[in-house]
């Protein structure tokens, strides 16, 4: 079992959020040319004026979709290098670090849902020239991906969410963790609502929001089956019950979701059952393409 102060450290990566913004048009994906969005390997790019570090493999082929990697809070590019590996032998496979993570330039300051998808939004344009998206993020990738699908439709044409954050992650922690509590519960109610205010290494502020749909697009919603949320005294079998809620929820995101449970996965379902979250990638990038 991990320590409790190791579960601090995990939550405090899995309750960040994403982005709910409108497009810009000075970032909307406008067909970069295929010449340079088939590079393979690492590349930096320029977005809004600042570095973002990008990988990809696989072969762009028309008609068929690039999968975009996004990555966890306290994570980095690096961290997919296995399951783009494995995923480029079929596909064209991309991801990239954020701002304030990996080899990406630092944020000016905070940042807000609305910065961090203009990011998104700047990367799809130029890895993903005319084809179609579909985005598989884990934890708060996930979230980013799930908040940013239902106003960008036109690009995006599915999504798997790898134990993606909750989208009321907010209110499922001070409901489950009260402000009186002690201990280990009360340092990781302190640590994880710093980081709701911005006080991680990508600095983005942390707001609860509903669900919207993104049409009938399909979805794969996979959520851990290894219950380490459950180890924290006293609180820990609420905090899974309102995990396992939150992965609920995402459901409604569209009328083709669906809900796997990776029985012998913690968090981090793509390196423990990494078979699994290539099938279920692999799955929504061919029905995208259809």
């Amino acid at each position: 079992m991990r320590k409790v102060g190791g579960l601090a450290a995990i939550a405090a990566c899995l309750v960040l959020t994403g982005c709910d913004e409108e497009a810009d048009p000075d970032l909307a994906p406008s067909s970069a040319p295929v010449s340079q969005a088939a590079f393979t390997g690492v590349k930096k790019l320029t977005v809004d004026g600042k570095s973002v570090n990008v990988s990809c493999a696989g072969t762009l082929e028309k008609g068929k979709p690039v999968v975009i990697l996004l990555h966890g809070g306290g994570d980095a590019l690096d961290k997919f290098a296995s399951l783009q590996e494995t995923l480029g032998k079929k596909n064209r496979v991309c991801s990239y670090d954020r701002l304030g993570a990996g080899g990406s330039s630092q944020p000016d300051g905070p940042q807000t849902f609305e910065t961090t998808g203009k990011v998104l939004t700047g990367v799809i344009g130029q890895l993903a020239a005319d084809s179609p998206v579909v985005l598989a993020g884990h934890s708060l990738g996930g979230l980013i991906a799930a908040r940013y699908a239902p106003e960008h439709q036109d690009k995006v044409k599915g999504l798997v969410l790898m134990d993606a954050t909750s989208p009321t992650q907010n209110a499922d922690l001070t409901k489950e963790i009260p402000a009186d509590a002690t201990g280990d519960a009360a340092d990781l109610r302190a640590q994880t609502m710093a980081v709701f205010k911005g006080e991680s290494p990508e600095k983005l502020v942390v707001t609860d929001a509903d669900v919207k749909s993104a049409g009938a697009i399909p979805v794969e919603v996979i959520k851990h089956g290894q219950e380490y949320l459950a180890q924290l005294p006293q609180y820990g079998p609420g905090l899974e019950r309102a995990w396992t809620e939150g992965q609920q929820k995402w459901l409604g995101i569209s009328s083709r979701a669906k809900l796997t449970v990776a029985k012998n996965s913690g968090h981090y379902i793509y390196v423990d059952q990494p078979d699994l979250a290539v099938q279920e990638i692999e799955d929504v990038a061919a029905r995208a393409a259809g």
